[in-house]
């Protein structure tokens, strides 16, 4: 009897193979194969490995892309003091009674190719008795914020000048933007400054 259903289920399963019909391969199989099958096929493969690495990458060129643009602005505002100040140096700016807008438009039109001339500008012009008593008084108080403490002092012919200019520039990376923030909203406080002796423009003034 076990003879005759073990020869009648090999005349099915060759009746099977004779129609092409597969027998049913074990479940454990089954899944190796697929596993297998799907482990070859590379089929998509550049599009996960883009999604992998894209996140990084843009964040890299952004990050580039900001701290280029912010050495370009400090550049810019070095220029900038650089021309406005020889204006107080050479007495132009006593001579003519400028007033502390208008040598704030002085600096403006330096540096308005790349930078806004709005609160973000901030501009100090001091006066010291000798170039060892100079000092920095603090830009920003302890939240990060501007303090105003500024002056507008261009001096007289041999006076000893110290001009700041200060710009909040915003950065764009929030990743690598943080380790530069220096200001309150994300901001790094930009400052160039300049010190010189005036020259002795006396007979210039009225």
């Amino acid at each position: 009897m076990d003879v005759e259903v073990e020869g009648a289920a090999v005349r099915v399963l060759r009746t099977m193979m004779n129609w092409g019909v597969q027998p049913m391969m074990p479940v454990t199989g089954l899944l190796l194969s697929r596993y297998r099958r799907f482990a070859r096929d590379n089929r998509g493969q550049a599009a996960v490995e883009f999604a992998i690495v894209a996140l990084p990458f843009f964040i890299l060129l952004t990050a580039a892309l900001d701290f280029g643009l912010m050495f370009f602005a400090t550049s810019t505002l070095d220029n900038g003091i650089n021309q406005s100040a020889r204006r107080i140096r050479t007495g132009e700016v006593t001579a003519n009674g400028v007033t502390e807008a208008q040598f704030r438009q002085m600096v403006c039109d330096e540096i308005n190719m790349l930078l806004d001339c709005d609160e973000r500008l901030a501009i100090d012009v001091r006066v010291f008795q000798s170039f060892n008593d100079i000092d920095f008084p603090a830009a920003l108080d302890g939240n990060g914020n501007l303090t105003g403490n500024f002056q507008f002092n261009p001096g007289t012919a041999g006076d000893i000048v110290l001009v700041r200019i200060f710009y909040a520039w915003p950065m764009l990376t929030p990743v690598f933007g943080e380790a530069l923030e220096n200001m309150s909203g994300g901001s790094r406080l930009l400052s160039t400054s300049v010190a010189f002796r005036n020259e002795p423009f006396g007979a210039l003034l009225p």
